[in-house]
């Protein structure tokens, strides 16, 4: 395996934690999809949404201990005084944590729709997610 591929094996081990650590918060409407063919900024996203600021809150500050304790640290964080968007940026994934109205109103998922979808394991997919497969785009 080349260099690329060993980053690209790891980037995705990355969102599949980043995923999981939201998920144990009670995130909703997970997503984790491969932006590296569109991007040449990071390799996946991760887009979950919590209920309220403090919601928001709790999803990525468990994201961030979650990747630090997996030696991921985080280089960047955005939103984190309103908490209806937060943002962290972990290199080769990066999180988006939003509040339902600002999910809705900038449309990550729809806007990236091309991109692979990754495929989450039962024990990490909300219901909102199950089911949704790698590459399934979202119904409009």
């Amino acid at each position: 395996m080349n260099a690329r591929g060993a980053r690209a094996l790891d980037a995705r081990e990355h969102a599949l934690l980043a995923a999981e650590a939201a998920s144990d918060k009670k995130a909703v409407d997970l997503i984790a999809m491969n932006v590296a063919d569109q991007l040449v900024v990071t390799d996946y996203f991760v887009i979950a949404t919590g209920t309220s600021d403090r919601h928001v809150a709790t999803i990525a500050e468990a994201v961030e201990r979650r990747m630090r304790d997996a030696g991921v640290h985080c280089i960047g964080r955005e939103g984190e005084r309103e908490a209806r968007w937060i943002l962290l940026d972990f290199g080769d994934v990066v999180m988006h944590v939003f509040q339902p109205a600002e999910r809705e109103f900038y449309r990550l998922d729809k806007l990236w729709n091309d991109a692979e979808r990754l495929a989450l394991p039962e024990e990490i997919a909300s219901p909102e997610t199950a089911g949704a497969g790698a590459g399934a785009p979202d119904g409009e």
